[in-house]
C-alpha cells in the first residue's frame, strides 16, 4: 500500500467526515476508502476512526496521526512546488506566526499585494507575542524578534533595527528631557516585560558604556500595550524603531538620547525544525524583506 495515498485517503475521510463523502471527493469508490483505513489501522497497530450508526469519531490516535499526516502531505505538495519551480503560482494555505503590533504595522498594510501576486494563495497568521512552539501549531515560518535561544531551529536575519527612547513630545515637556542615560531614573518608563524588553540597558557612547535601570508604574506584556502607554504620555520606553516607526515620522513621538546608542534588535524568520522549507515560506520572507525595505 502506497503510505503518502493511505495518509491522503485518511485525512480525507476525517476532514468529510464520512466513507462516502471523501469517496465522493477523491472520485473512488467507498470500498476502496474502507479497506484503505482498515489497511492503515492494521499496520499501525491501532484503531484510527470509531463507527457507529452515529457516523465516524476519531479516536485520540487518530486525531494524532490526522494532524502529522496533513502536514506530511502538505511538505509532499510544497517538495513537487519547488521541483516545479511554481512559486510564482503558490497556492494551498501558508500559516505564519509574528508579533501583533510588528505585523500590524509592517505586515498587513502591504499584504494585499503579496496576495494580489498568488490569487490561489492563502494566509492564516497567528498574531502573538509569545514565543510558540511551531511544530506543535503547525506553522510555516515565524517572524521573530531578538536573540534566538533555540540553536537547532532554522533561521535567517532578515532585518536590523536601531533601538530608542521615546516619547512624546507633551511627556517630554512635563517631565524634562534626559540628556544623559543616568538621567533616566528621574523618568517614568514604560516596561515591556517579554522577550527583547526588560529593565536593564546598556548604553553605548564613543568605547564607553553605561548600564542603566530604568523602572515605572507600568509594565506590559504586549508591545501594543507599551505603543498606547507611550502614546498617551505615561512614560518613556525603550523600544525598535520598527515599533514607532510612523509615529517617528509624523512627529507625534521623538527619540531622545539619539548621541547613544543601544543594542540593535534582530528580526529572523525562523522555519520548523526538519521540516522542508516551502516555497511559500520562502516567497513571504521576500515579501517582508521587500516591506521593510521600502518602509
Amino acid at each position: 500500500m502506497d503510505r503518502l495515498a493511505a495518509m491522503e485517503i485518511f485525512v480525507s475521510v476525517a476532514e468529510a467526515g464520512s466513507f462516502s463523502a471523501a469517496a465522493k471527493r477523491m472520485n473512488v469508490g467507498q470500498p476502496a476508502i474502507s479497506k484503505s483505513v482498515a489497511q492503515l489501522e492494521e499496520r499501525l497497530g491501532v484503531r484510527l476512526i470509531l463507527r457507529s450508526t452515529r457516523g465516524l469519531t476519531m479516536t485520540d490516535a487518530g486525531q494524532r496521526f490526522y494532524e502529522h499526516a496533513k502536514r506530511v502531505i502538505q511538505e509532499a505538495d510544497d517538495a513537487e512546488q519547488v521541483v516545479r519551480h511554481a512559486s510564482d503560482s503558490l497556492s494551498g494555505n501558508l500559516r505564519v506566526s509574528a508579533a501583533v503590533t510588528f505585523a500590524c504595522l509592517h505586515v498587513l498594510p502591504s499584504l494585499d499585494a503579496f496576495l494580489s501576486r498568488h490569487p490561489k494563495l492563502e494566509i492564516d497568521l497567528k498574531l502573538d507575542d509569545r514565543i510558540i512552539d511551531l511544530l506543535e501549531e503547525g506553522m510555516d515560518v515565524a517572524l521573530r524578534m531578538g536573540a534566538l535561544t533555540d540553536s537547532s531551529m532554522t533561521a535567517r536575519r532578515i532585518g536590523r533595527s536601531p533601538r530608542l527612547v521615546v516619547g512624546t513630545p507633551d511627556y517630554f515637556s512635563r517631565a524634562g528631557v534626559p540628556t544623559t542615560p543616568a538621567e533616566l531614573d528621574r523618568h517614568q518608563a514604560i516596561v515591556y516585560s517579554q522577550g527583547g524588553g526588560g529593565e536593564t540597558w546598556t548604553f553605548r557612547q564613543n568605547d564607553s558604556d553605561v548600564d542603566v535601570t530604568v523602572s515605572g508604574r507600568v509594565r506590559v506584556s504586549a508591545a501594543e500595550g507599551m505603543r498606547t502607554a507611550v502614546l498617551n504620555g505615561m512614560g518613556l520606553a525603550i523600544a525598535s524603531r520598527w515599533m514607532f516607526s510612523p509615529e517617528l515620522a509624523s512627529g507625534e513621538v521623538e527619540a531622545v538620547l539619539t548621541d547613544w546608542t543601544l543594542p540593535a534588535v534582530d528580526l529572523w524568520a525562523v522555519f520548523p525544525s526538519g521540516r522542508l522549507v516551502t516555497a511559500k515560506a520562502r516567497a513571504f520572507v521576500e515579501f517582508v524583506e521587500e516591506a521593510l525595505a521600502r518602509a
